[in-house]
């Protein structure tokens, strides 16, 4: 301590580690990395015998499902996403305007409710099926021949589609932004388009797109709902099975912690793939690509490539669900769809405040924090995004319940008054899990929007008198809106769209839209899921507006 205090340098250096706003973001960031602990600590204290059990009967079998699944929907949406984003950001083609925007759509549809969707038109007793049975005479099965959507190949297909926005959304961004001079330099030397790509745009643009496909490949790991309709056994469904029907909590840990194991696996490979990646651009390269004018037959091929995944992705399953939604009207006057439409609403905007205030504070609270450990806290906070929501549901249940029932005991020993489970039996649990899931979002758009404001305007505030409260309500609040609100929208969708940390966390007859279009399919009562499943749509169309806006 004598050391400290002879030197101003370390006061300084306290006092800046730990103020009231690095203590706060301290206390933030432990919340949401501890339930990936209780993970590890739950796998680890279980018997070892869990681990042989699983290694010789499930576990190669949930690990190639998810393995291939994941490598299948990436390698797809890589394809698709960075073939689409080059299209729209180089070539000038008939709607290029309209369709740079409308391949944003098929984030809207959940991939379950797309699967389901597909599989009501594809099956066997679907109108596809049936009207090539009346057109060619067939009386069964055994006369032809016809795809098995429920397969795994049909997961991937549905998910590829589903997801490849992802890597559209910012392997786009990355072709906008290169220079024109490198462009311009090829195609004085004669390369065309397809030369052009490979040379100049893919290398600079690798580090965006590796983003894009990592961010597919998680998804599709956490993804429940369109790998159990199809009947494709992976990790997530395996935690559900092990948790819920084998009552077997250690070894649903040890399923999760496996999973956790590929997530950081993979973000440490994407991290090694780019780590090398650097483009700088001088003053004289500031002008960004712009459209190429080409054939008439390049530019309807580039339009017809461009529709092709959004009337597999959006329009064709939005069709499916709109003709029964139209054709009974009553399916709209269940009490139990509104129920879970508020449950949705409430939990959407109550998680997307939370994980927008609290990812302000962090964010202001480092602001000033140029220690080592105040530049990796908002970074640990944000893991939660990267991991499957069966996991992260599975690692907030098991505290919580602890917390819970001992909670309930010193009430009751205090009060003689049974307050029952105030958080696992409570939507409370929901909030939590969406906050820790979603938290990146609200850290991206707060530092986003923190990295506009001008250091003079605070420093200003602060000469004129203004409060750490006051700076933070009157200056930053204010001029970090526009971020705020766009982080505050995705959260709201993201959170309606949840289904496998909903299906583990909800109380008992609490629903939401997910889990009552989920309810629904698994009754294969189809034309039920539609009202719920369009409501979910209608709702996420807020977010592409935003992805329109910001991405114009």
């Amino acid at each position: 301590m004598s050391i400290i205090l002879a030197e101003g340098s370390g006061v300084g250096n306290v006092r800046q580690r730990w103020n009231f706003g690095f203590v706060t973001a301290t206390l933030i960031a432990f919340i949401f990395i501890f339930p990936i602990a209780s993970i590890v600590w739950l796998s680890f204290s279980v018997e070892t015998v869990q681990w042989r059990h699983l290694m010789s009967t499930v576990l190669p079998r949930y690990f190639t499902n998810s393995l291939v699944l994941m490598v299948g929907v990436g390698f797809l949406s890589l394809f698709l996403g960075t073939s689409l984003a080059y299209l729209v950001a180089n070539i000038k083609f008939p709607g290029a305007k309209f369709i740079k925007y409308a391949l944003f759509l098929p984030l809207t549809m959940p991939s379950f409710i797309a699967a389901y969707a597909w599989v009501e038109l594809l099956e066997y007793a679907g109108p596809l099926q049936t009207s090539l049975r009346a057109t060619m005479g067939w009386t069964s099965a055994r006369d032809y021949w016809f795809p098995d959507i429920r397969s795994r190949f049909g997961a991937i297909l549905v998910l590829s589609f589903a997801l490849y926005p992802y890597v559209y959304l910012l392997a786009r961004s990355a072709f906008r932004e290169l220079p024109s001079s490198g462009h311009d330099v090829a195609r004085s030397l004669g390369l065309g388009h397809v030369r052009q790509f490979w040379r100049i745009s893919l290398p600079q643009a690798r580090p965006a797109i590796a983003a894009g496909t990592a961010i597919v490949m998680m998804e599709t790991l956490n993804d429940f709902g369109t790998v159990d309709f199809f009947a494709v056994q992976t990790l997530t469904t395996g935690i559900f099975s092990l948790w819920l029907e084998s009552y077997n909590t250690g070894g649903a840990a040890q399923l999760a912690l496996f999973a956790v194991v590929i997530v950081a696996a993979l973000l440490f490979l994407e991290r090694l793939g780019r780590r090398n990646a650097r483009f700088n651009k001088s003053g004289r390269q500031l002008a960004r690509v712009k459209p190429q004018r080409v054939s008439n037959l390049m530019s309807s091929f580039a339009l017809l490539f461009c529709l092709v995944p959004i009337f597999i992705g959006f329009i064709i399953p939005l069709f499916v669900l709109v003709r029964p939604a139209l054709n009974d009207i009553n399916l709209w006057t269940d009490t139990e769809l509104w129920r879970a439409a508020g449950h949705s609403l409430l939990l959407g905007f109550v998680s997307a405040t939370l994980v927008v205030s609290l990812s302000m504070i962090m964010v202001l609270g480092l602001k000033d924090n140029k220690t080592l450990l105040g530049k990796y806290i908002p970074t640990v906070s944000t893991l939660g995004y990267a991991f499957p929501g069966a996991v992260l549901g599975l690692g907030i249940l098991i505290p919580l319940a602890t917390l819970d029932n001992w909670a309930a005991d010193k009430i009751y020993l205090m009060t003689a008054v049974d307050p029952g489970l105030l958080l696992t039996g409570t939507a409370a649990a929901l909030v939590i899990a969406y906050c820790v899931r979603f938290f990146a979002i609200g850290v991206g758009a707060s530092e986003a929007g923190l990295a506009t404001i001008s250091p003079s305007i605070p420093h200003v505030a602060q000469s004129l008198g203004l409060g750490r409260s006051s700076l933070i309500w009157r200056i930053y609040q204010p001029l970090m809106r526009g971020s705020l609100a766009s982080a505050m929208v995705l959260v709201f969708v993201d959170t309606i769209k949840e289904l496998p940390a909903t299906l583990l966390l909800r109380p008992f007859n609490f629903e939401t839209l997910s889990t009552h279009t989920y309810g629904q399919a698994t009754l294969e009562n189809f034309n039920a899921t539609a009202p719920p499943a369009l409501l979910m749509i209608g709702l996420s169309f807020g977010a592409i507006i935003v992805l329109a806006k910001a991405n114009r």
